[in-house]
């Protein structure tokens, strides 16, 4: 069987922490068990996963049956946990796994990663922990040590025990280093450059078996050992294609080999691919591949430094590649790729401690039911008091389709988010709450909203158990508010309440979402703050692009960054007259210089931000002929693009040897003319209101 070949191949490359196995072996053989919790902990790359892989086999010799679960990619909830523990060992996640174990039977439950279950320390040490037969063993893999309550815990520190794991000593280096054929006369230098450290130690037998003539020198003893190994390896990756992979990776949340294929510009990814999946600090998810922690983070460091303007490029192709994603998909997919796009800023100071980087679990968005009200509307009153409890009641009996509700598995509200539409409030509707009495007055003082425009107000957001703390279901709450900018046809303003806003400052200011003291608000005593954002200055695109181009600077600080500049917020009037001219100035592109449209939404849309003037020319006339060709589709609209055609995009002299080459009275060429025109404003300003042009 595969997994025969699989753990005879883990056995053949670990080497050492003997007395680690002699401890467990040695619990698990005892009459009594010294403990019943065993803690191993130690920073990435240190082999705690593989130390639990020989942790399974030694159960498995003794007759114990092991069940190693990784709860990096478990949602940290209850009901999530719970659930996982039910797959692992039962098969089932409605099926509960106590169930399934007799009063003879004996286990050994191996939890990876337990740091990302921190928010639930309490309740898994308390509850879940303290539920189990004593016939369960449990050892916990993490980055840290255990919190203050295991050890101050008279029952706790009795049964439980927790050990470091440090480097490997130097014999222990070796043995792996001679397992792995690194040639004998390199040990030295590699023994010194590594320290032991089992990544690092992994990395070097990577680098041999790339190149068999790599040389170290003896007097290399760099702080940052990982990130100069990587540095070393990616030197002697002598493929173009390999080292190109290698800089790919590291800035993206996970790795396919369609995304290999798109950045590196190849037909073909699988090779490359399956090498990539071959690295030892590789690792994988039913997504893709994605680096180890310390190796993604080196990996990035040597490219900044070295290439910086290859990070930046790589950095706007992967950005645009999203971008364009997010245009063609919707819901879940769309869902992954907005987190595609946010991981892209995972370093940046400002950003990473207000987002849950990790947030794949087993929670999912769906729409709000009358028999989800009440636990809502006890949600809100917890945390913000009985008014704003009736006011929130209010308004999803008002628009209950303006609720997306975040839910587990059995279907239970972790959190939500309104999204108030502000165009459809009545005056007595308006008056029920003074959040939106204060936003709606500020709206009216704004340059009126234009046919088809809207504003939303994100009146309420928070989650069950954390309210508006960084946690995962606030981080889920964000991506679909992002979504909501991006997808809402004819979006001009949003407004969003914080309960703390002097904590989402920073966060908000680089997202370029403005702090508007002048509409905070108190109810029951709370003051409420807001951020606000006009979209009709800076439309999604424009702002993802600044975004991406604000985290660059961060980083790569000799790289100039595209400028962002604010857009021209037209009438339909003016709009109207200032494609007139376009149209008049068409076949004459440098007499198009000036013309309003160029800082329009609808071109740089098209054009893209940061697009040149003759760039944004060239995106004008594009949309002008794409929406003349569609009046050609219809039969009974032809007969107004022959007129366009033949007067503005292949102009005949004379608008008079225009209407004889039409064979048409100059009345009837006069009045196709306009219907021509009047129809291709109409197409091209549901663009500028963000619309689509294939459903008019």
């Amino acid at each position: 069987m595969l997994a025969n070949r699989l753990q005879a191949a883990r056995r053949s490359r670990f080497v050492g922490r003997e007395a680690e196995k002699s401890l467990f072996r040695s619990a698990l053989t005892a009459p009594e068990p010294p403990f019943f919790v065993l803690h191993v902990y130690g920073p990435g790359g240190i082999g705690k996963t593989s130390l639990l892989q020989q942790f399974a086999v030694i159960a498995q010799e003794q007759g114990i049956k092991p069940a190693y679960l990784d709860v990096r990619s478990v949602e940290p909830t209850t009901e999530a946990v719970i659930e996982a523990f039910n797959l692992t060992i039962s098969g089932r996640a409605d099926t509960s796994f106590l169930d399934c174990i007799s009063s003879k039977d004996r286990y050994v439950f191996l939890v990876d990663t337990y740091e990302t279950l921190s928010t639930l320390d309490d309740w898994f040490r308390d509850t879940f922990l303290a539920s189990l037969p004593e016939s369960i063993m449990v050892v916990l893999a993490g980055r840290t040590p255990l919190g203050t309550a295991w050890r101050t815990d008279p029952g706790w520190q009795a049964l439980t025990q927790s050990i470091p794991l440090r480097n490997l000593d130097p014999d222990d280096s070796r043995a792996y280093l001679n397992a792995r054929r690194v040639p004998e006369t390199q040990l030295p230098a590699v023994l010194r450059f590594t320290h032991g450290h089992p990544l690092a130690l992994s990395l070097v037998a990577d680098v041999f078996a790339q190149r068999s003539d790599t040389s170290f020198a003896s007097d290399v003893a760099p702080p940052d050992v990982v990130r100069t190994l990587l540095e070393q390896f990616v030197q002697k990756v002598s493929d173009p294609l390999q080292r190109a992979a290698l800089e790919v990776c590291p800035l993206l949340r996970l790795t396919t080999e369609t995304l290999l294929r798109k950045l590196l510009n190849i037909d073909d990814a699988r090779q490359i691919f399956e090498w990539l999946q071959n690295l030892s600090f590789m690792e994988f998810s039913s997504e893709g591949l994605f680096p180890h922690d310390l190796a993604r983070e080196a990996l990035l460091a040597d490219l900044r430094w070295r290439n910086p303007e290859g990070y930046a490029d790589l950095h706007r192709r992967a950005r645009a590649h999203y971008v364009a994603l997010l245009n063609e998909t919707s819901g879940m997919a769309q869902q992954r790729i907005l987190a595609d796009l946010i991981f892209l800023h995972r370093d940046n100071p400002v950003v990473q401690h207000m987002y849950e980087w990790k947030i794949e679990g087993s929670f999912i968005a769906d729409r709000l039911y009358n028999e989800d009200i009440s636990a809502l509307v006890e949600m809100v009153t917890q945390f913000e008091g009985e008014e704003s409890g009736r006011i929130a009641h209010f308004w999803m009996k008002a628009q209950p389709e303006a609720i997306l509700l975040i839910r587990d598995r059995t279907r239970q509200p972790l959190g939500f988010v309104m999204m108030l539409d502000m165009l459809r409030m009545t005056p007595e509707q308006e008056a029920i709450d003074p959040a939106c009495v204060k936003m709606l007055q500020y709206l009216r003082n704004q340059p009126p909203l234009r046919g088809g425009e809207t504003a939303t107000f994100f009146r309420f957001w928070m989650a069950r158990d954390t309210y508006q703390d960084v946690s995962p279901i606030q981080s889920m709450i964000f991506i679909h508010i992002v979504r909501h900018y991006i997808s809402k046809q004819g979006l001009t303003y949003t407004f969003m309440t914080c309960a703390d806003p002097d904590f989402w400052a920073p966060g908000f200011a680089y997202a370029e979402i403005k702090r508007t003291e002048a509409l905070d608000f108190e109810i029951d005593g709370r003051r409420t703050g807001v951020y606000a954002h006009d979209w009709r200055l800076m439309p999604p695109a424009a702002w993802l692009e600044l975004l991406g181009e604000r985290e660059l600077a961060t980083f790569t600080p000799g790289v100039a960054p595209v400028q962002i500049e604010q857009l021209f917020v037209l009438g339909e009037v003016e709009f109207a007259t200032a494609l007139q001219s376009a149209l008049k100035d068409y076949v004459r592109p440098e007499a198009l210089r000036g013309n309003p449209l160029l800082r329009s939404r609808l071109v740089i849309d098209k054009a893209g931000v940061g697009a040149g003037e003759m760039e944004r020319i060239n995106a004008l006339r594009a949309l002008i002929r794409a929406a003349a060709d569609t009046l050609q589709i219809s039969p009974r609209q032809n007969k107004f693009f022959r007129p366009l055609y033949h007067t503005y995009l292949q102009p005949a002299e004379t608008q008079e040897q225009a209407a004889e080459l039409l064979d048409l009275p100059f009345s009837t060429y006069r009045r196709h003319l306009k219907s021509g025109i009047e129809r291709v404003t109409e197409l091209l300003w549901t663009q500028e209101l963000g619309g689509d042009i294939s459903r008019n």
